[in-house]
């Protein structure tokens, strides 16, 4: 509507312009006819007076279309064309030079006789036509710019306003935004469908309410689940422990103690997995909280000892520092991550530490097949497992490195993985005190 208006205002400026420009250039045409035919007349009043000097009034006889008188060498008039017109009975020489009205020499062999002066009778019929049409076309610019401008705004507050208005709440449906109304105003052409939108927005957003609880209750579910299914897998690892050492008291079948070593881990990959889930479950939900407070930097090499269970972990003395942490927490991140080494890697794990800034970062590294550039950014993702992981025969969900991720940002830290081809490195920025 900008555009429009803009379009409006040159039209108009161009109209009037050529108007101004008609009124000039008619105007100078006018002059010049106007003067030309004054000369024409004038020679002939002067020649026909001439002629009939000596009885002027004679000249009346003549029409010669103009107001004129005649008047003697002295100023005296001798002849009026409009008798009853007083002003032209006091019209002399001087007067018509100072007024710039025609006049001429009445002469007769080389001797002046007297003058004619052509009396201005008004506004001649080029003249009134000129002004009229000017008038005329004024006006009809005026109406049509002035209709321009009503219908621009008709358009606009009838069209291009509610079309924008829908654009705009199109924008905040696309948006999620289902919160704010359309405004509804049968008095345009989009009245009906300012409503129907509006409804649409009605029952997308009590959908969108739906979806939410529906999903909400999900995640209530498995946490529910995950929480309930931790009792019997506890169970399950403390009865295999209990039948463990009793077998080994009475040295029993080393048979049914591998397979009781098997029921074991087989319930400790259970219990990894539920507790990932439920981790997920409480993120979603909103609820998974740190509690975080300063501890000893020494406290990371208890925790990778804690899971070293393969003993395949080289680890560096850690700086002694204080960090701001979860202890619980952090031993579920570096357990998640030395789990995945075990179960992609099976090599050496190098643990080292250093002070960068406000951080101490702690870099975890094996030396397995490492993860290619293209899926780096993608391994933290709740449930991705990389082209690799699912082609090898681990079991896994994805969780890992998810959980981790998520649970050292929690903490005002970061994870950062990186490969270079020769191994995997998972870099974890954890805050000072």
């Amino acid at each position: 509507m900008k555009s429009y208006k803009n379009k409006v205002i040159i039209l108009g400026i161009i109209y009037f312009a050529a108007v101004i420009f008609f009124g000039l250039f008619t105007g100078v045409i006018g002059v010049d006819t106007k003067r030309d035919a004054e000369v024409i007349k004038l020679n002939g009043i002067s020649y026909d007076a001439e002629k009939c000097w000596d009885n002027i009034n004679e000249l009346e006889k003549n029409d010669y279309d103009v107001n004129y008188i005649i008047l003697d060498t002295m100023g005296k008039t001798l002849y009026s064309s409009d008798p009853d017109h007083e002003d032209m009975k006091k019209e002399s020489v001087e007067n018509a030079i100072k007024e710039g009205y025609p006049y001429r020499d009445i002469t007769s062999g080389g001797r002046l006789l007297g003058y004619v002066v052509i009396y201005p009778d008004g506004m001649s019929d080029y003249d009134s036509m000129r002004l009229w049409l000017t008038v005329g076309l004024i006006i009809i610019g005026v109406i049509i710019i002035v209709g321009a401008s009503v219908f621009g705004a008709y358009v606009k507050r009838s069209i291009y306003t509610p079309f924008q208005n829908m654009e705009r709440f199109a924008g905040r449906i696309a948006e999620g935004n289902l919160d704010d109304p359309l405004t509804m105003d049968k008095n345009n052409m989009f009245g009906a469908f300012t409503e129907s939108f509006d409804i649409m927005r009605e029952e997308l957003r009590a959908s969108k309410e739906r979806e939410t609880a529906l999903q909400k209750r999900e995640k209530e579910l498995v946490a529910s689940l995950s929480h309930d299914l931790k009792t019997p897998i506890t169970g399950i690892k403390l009865t295999c422990e209990l039948l463990a050492a009793k077998l080994e008291a009475e040295h029993g079948s080393e048979d049914v103690e591998n397979k009781i070593d098997t029921i074991y881990k087989k319930a400790d990959q259970i219990d990894v997995l539920v507790n990932d889930l439920f981790s997920s479950a409480l993120t979603d939900l909103g609820e998974f909280t740190v509690d975080l407070a300063d501890e000893s930097s020494k406290v990371l090499s208890e925790i990778v000892e804690k899971y070293d269970d393969k003993n395949l972990v080289m680890s560096a003395s850690v700086p002694e520092v204080l960090i701001h942490a979860d202890t619980k927490r952090m031993s579920q991140v570096i357990g998640n991550i030395i789990a995945n080494s075990y179960k992609y890697a099976g090599t050496q794990i190098d643990v080292n530490y250093r002070i960068v800034d406000e951080y101490l970062e702690m870099s975890i590294s094996d030396h397995g097949p490492g993860v290619p550039q293209d899926e780096l950014e993608l391994i933290t993702n709740k449930f991705y497992r990389g082209k690799k992981w699912r082609e090898s025969k681990a079991e896994g969900s994805g969780l890992g490195l998810y959980i981790a991720k998520t649970l050292m940002e929690k903490m005002d830290g970061e994870l950062i993985p990186e490969s270079d081809g020769n191994g995997f490195t998972v870099i974890l920025m954890i805050p000072l005190s």
